[in-house]
């Protein structure tokens, strides 16, 4: 049983389980290597986060061959495995085909298979979950899961990093009425303040891994693009009038409102009448795609680093849909939940720095993407009206920054001033919504 991250292009988490029978130790059939399958989105490469066997262990793979586990070809936790590399070698008993063997042990386990590989007695904290997104939980908890058919995708999980427990189960069931009263998670919450670390005593080495080798990888690709850069800023007193409205019906329909899904939105009405900014071009660069999906990634701050997921269909979703989406996103983004889906198929990228703090950003493009949008924090200053009276405004700066091998400055420009328009005018923003 082993637990891997993808860590090439998004960093999200990937799992295999294969079970525990027992750990006497066999040397009586061939050797076959288990390979590292071909994931796809591109990624080269997988972290290794957890072993679950050790040299010795019996293993079931689909409930019909019964291997041992010879050697493991990645020596520690944290170590990166090759895609189409061995990852394990399987040391079959009983005369097994080795050759039919190793073609099975190259396809990715699958989620049927790993189900009914879970121990019905087992109590060790394994985590035997499959695919993008899914739930943490031990096996134990999981046969309760099954017996009462109850999907762990829809348990909240109170325990440690959102893993499900077994009071969340029976919770669920109507067995436990009572509402958790503690948790071992903490949710992951901003800075409020200047917070201080621990002063070091001597140099610490801290492995890149996870979604910060994933934005190594980006921002490596970033550096081949030659950046345009054009700055402007906005008055949104309007805006700010407007959310005061929506955040009162936010509370209706239990959706936080921020300004954030009103700046997304008009991007994509902007890009609507500028799709070559929503666009990448091909691997030879001989031609651009105009995307017609309006997939808007969010750049955030989670515990394990700078990650960009998107929201999909910004083109057909109104504010609240978009509010909603976003919301979800920042918590898994908060868990380190976020799935592949989340973190694939980006067409146009804004980055809410101000949301942190500082005035003006200067952005980076976003690999295979033309172009990005950079926000900084909403101040209150002194400007004119159109009297010369001076007064407070509420006031954002944002920079752009487009790839000038396809995009000229002249359309930056007027994608800036049309999105800053509906910003400025939200009536002829919603007026445009469909």
């Amino acid at each position: 049983m082993f637990w891997f991250q993808r860590c090439s292009t998004a960093a999200a988490a990937r799992f295999v389980s294969l079970r525990t029978l027992h750990t006497t130790q066999l040397a009586y059939g061939p050797i076959v290597p288990f390979k590292l399958s071909d994931i796809g989105e591109g990624i080269a490469e997988v972290q290794v986060k957890e072993w679950h066997i050790k040299v010795g262990d019996r293993v079931n793979q689909f409930d019909n061959i019964c291997e041992s586990l010879r050697r493991t070809h990645q020596k520690t936790v944290d170590d990166v495995a090759k895609v189409g590399q061995p990852l394990i070698d399987i040391e079959l008993e009983d005369g097994e085909d080795a050759a039919g063997q190793t073609s099975s042990a190259e396809k990715p386990v699958s989620v049927e298979a790993a189900k009914k590989a879970i121990p019905k007695d087992s109590s060790s904290e394994v985590t035997s979950a499959i695919g993008f997104g899914k739930k943490l939980a031990t096996p134990a908890v999981r046969r309760i899961a099954m017996e009462n058919k109850v999907n762990l995708s829809n348990v909240f999980g109170s325990g440690k990093d959102g893993r499900v427990l077994k009071e969340d189960v029976m919770r669920l069931l109507g067995q436990i009425s009572t509402a958790p009263t503690s948790t071992s998670y903490t949710p992951h919450k901003p800075f409020t303040q200047c917070q201080v670390s621990h002063q070091l005593k001597e140099d610490q080495i801290v492995p890149i891994r996870g979604y910060t080798r994933a934005m190594v990888n980006s921002m490596s690709e970033a550096l081949k693009i030659p950046h345009f850069g054009i700055s402007d800023e906005i008055n949104v007193d309007a805006l700010v009038q407007l959310r005061q409205h929506l955040k009162q019906l936010g509370k209706e329909r239990n959706v936080k409102m921020t300004y954030m899904p009103m700046f997304i939105k008009a991007a994509s009405l902007a890009l609507a009448k500028f799709p070559s900014l929503n666009a990448s071009a091909d691997a030879n660069f001989e031609n651009i795609i105009h995307k017609a999906r309006h997939n808007i990634c969010i750049a955030m701050d989670t515990p394990g680093g700078l990650v960009v997921p998107n929201i999909k269909n910004c083109e057909q979703r109104n504010l609240w849909e978009i509010a909603e989406e976003l919301n979800r996103l920042h918590e898994a983004g908060k868990r380190q939940r976020l799935s592949r889906e989340d973190l694939t198929g980006g067409t146009f990228t804004l980055s809410n720095v101000g949301a942190i703090g500082g005035t003006y950003v200067r952005p980076i493009i976003f690999s295979p993407q033309v172009a990005i949008g950079a926000l900084g924090q909403i101040e209150k200053l002194p400007r004119f009206d159109m009297n010369g009276n001076v007064y407070p405004a509420h006031l954002v700066k944002v920079s752009w920054a487009a790839d000038h091998r396809f995009v000229d400055g002249a359309t930056m420009a007027r994608f800036s001033n049309l999105w800053k328009e509906y910003l400025e005018n939200p009536i002829l923003m919603v007026s445009e919504m469909h």
